[in-house]
């Protein structure tokens, strides 16, 4: 079966004031949109690799499992769809993010010391993502927490790519200008500053829980 672009979990103006209503109808129908085109007009040419489904299609980048002629736009579009279906599932409503609690909070706090010292670490890795990337918090092979970030539409599950940082996604921030020009134009750190109060920590958690045995989900 083709690949479809899923439905938000709110409607495009519950980020407000932080993400505003018109960069997330654009971001959502017309940039995601493009990534789901062009990952279904890849895989119809080899449609062996529809079988992996999104996320081991994304482990698979890099390797000689994906065929020459369509890497580049099977990394681009299949990471673009991962990463998009991931990021628009780690916000909410304002109102409802009320920081990290329980056990991800503990391994946060193991991890960098605080969260406010794994917040300045995460909003470094993504302003200094020179061009477009984006930024993420993970759980290694070892269990403990690390961020990085990556360049276009790649990810920490693309662990065959050279200088990946290979761990399972549980938070992850998208900073091409598209995420944020229009209400931010060239401000990056401004932006990267108000989306935390639109993250959804309770999905942290869930992702996290499941990281911590191998899962990742979608």
């Amino acid at each position: 079966m083709a690949f479809e672009l899923p439905a938000l979990p709110y409607d495009y103006g519950t980020l407000e004031p932080h993400v505003d209503s018109q960069t997330m109808l654009i971001h959502h129908t017309k940039h995601h949109q493009a990534y789901v085109n062009n990952l279904n007009a890849a895989l119809d040419k080899f449609p062996e690799l529809k079988d992996l489904g999104l996320i081991d299609i994304n482990k698979v980048v890099g390797t000689d499992k994906v065929p020459g002629d369509v890497a580049t736009t099977i990394r681009n579009n299949g990471g673009g769809h991962y990463n998009h279906t991931f990021f628009w599932k780690v916000m909410t409503n304002p109102s409802n993010t009320n920081g990290p609690s329980g056990a991800v909070k503990e391994a946060i706090e193991a991890a960098f010391g605080s969260v406010d010292e794994m917040k300045a670490k995460f909003n470094a890795a993504a302003a200094g993502r020179f061009g477009s990337g984006w930024a993420w918090l993970g759980v290694k092979e070892d269990g403990s927490l690390a961020i990085t970030s990556t360049p276009n539409q790649d990810n920490p599950l693309m662990a065959s790519l050279p200088d990946t940082t290979s761990m399972v996604p549980i938070l992850g921030l998208d900073v091409w200008e598209h995420a944020y020009y229009l209400k931010y134009q060239n401000r990056r750190p401004e932006y990267i500053a108000a989306w935390w109060n639109v993250v959804n920590w309770e999905q942290v958690a869930v992702n996290f829980d499941a990281a911590k045995t191998g899962t990742v989900l979608l």
